[in-house]
């Protein structure tokens, strides 16, 4: 066993301790997938990431992601999180784009600033509404049931993991939610979810248009502090039926019911496609031997 450099990072974060911690291993070429997720699963954070060397020449970095329970394709808070070590440890050239290659494919990414200013910015994965499954009508219709639902229709999305999107009348009431936890656990399970986000206009913030809140029970994670993937999903989601708010960009807050307030920037191009963008403060330094 040999040290490998090791960070965590708060990412979505103006500060330490807001936002959703990432745990990053940057030399981690040899360890095979079992090897990873064992880590993951030892850290108890919601993401760890491993660095790898890009296997596409039109690459930056590579990386792959794990829960503590199961690699995911693409994730949001480990993708600005990655960008952000790659800049920082000289992984990637320190440009003003950037791409990285994770099982979702290639992602560009935007860099604004530097330092603590420093913006990133990632085009998430196009984002697919998907069928209800028939079996999961009970489940769904489980979760459902005490929620004060908004206009958009409960949908089952996927831009790398899938998501069950679930719109709530407003942000007081995503504020007050009071989740049915074994519900979304066999509902998620059911479907091959990562989790259930809820999402709520908030119409008197002064500093972000919407409030989220994500729930991952299978993947032992409760309530995930701040959840770019989820955030990407319900931008998609939003444009889809012709709502999305601001003038093609927007800030969402999320985890603030953790003590862990973050904020994520939700933008869409003319082409269509979301972006999502946050901060990110180190917080952690050092080596882990695994």
């Amino acid at each position: 066993m040999r040290p490998r450099r090791y960070l965590q990072l708060d990412v979505f974060a103006d500060r330490p301790g807001a936002g959703n911690p990432l745990g990053v291993v940057l030399d981690a070429a040899d360890l095979d997938a079992a090897a990873m997720q064992a880590f993951a699963a030892w850290t108890r954070l919601s993401e760890t990431i491993f660095f790898l060397p890009p296997t596409s020449a039109d690459a930056d970095y590579r990386i792959r992601i794990f829960t503590p329970r199961q690699e995911l394709p693409f994730a949001g808070h480990p993708s600005i999180g990655a960008a952000w070590a790659a800049l920082e440890t000289g992984l990637a050239p320190a440009t003003g784009t950037l791409v990285q290659e994770c099982a979702a494919g290639l992602l560009p990414v935007r860099v604004e600033g530097r330092g603590a200013d420093r913006l990133l910015r990632l085009r998430a994965p196009d984002a697919i509404a998907r069928p209800v499954p028939a079996q999961a009508q009970g489940l769904l219709a489980r979760v459902l049931a005490s929620l004060r639902q908004g206009p958009l229709l409960p949908a089952l999305w996927n831009n790398g993991p899938a998501w069950w999107l679930v719109e709530l009348e407003d942000a007081a009431a995503v504020r007050a939610l009071a989740p049915d936890l074994a519900a979304i656990d066999e509902l998620t399970r059911a479907t091959g979810a990562v989790g259930l986000a809820v999402f709520g206009l908030a119409a008197d913030a002064p500093d972000h248009a919407m409030a989220v809140r994500a729930f991952c029970p299978a993947d032992d994670i409760p309530e995930d502090p701040v959840t770019g993937s989820a955030n990407a999903a319900i931008g998609a989601a939003l444009l889809a039926a012709g709502r999305f708010p601001g003038q093609g960009r927007y800030v969402a807050s999320q985890g603030r019911e953790l003590g862990r307030d973050g904020r994520v920037v939700v933008e869409r191009d003319d082409a269509g496609a979301v972006w999502i963008g946050g901060r990110v403060q180190p917080v952690i330094a050092g080596s882990a031997t695994w």
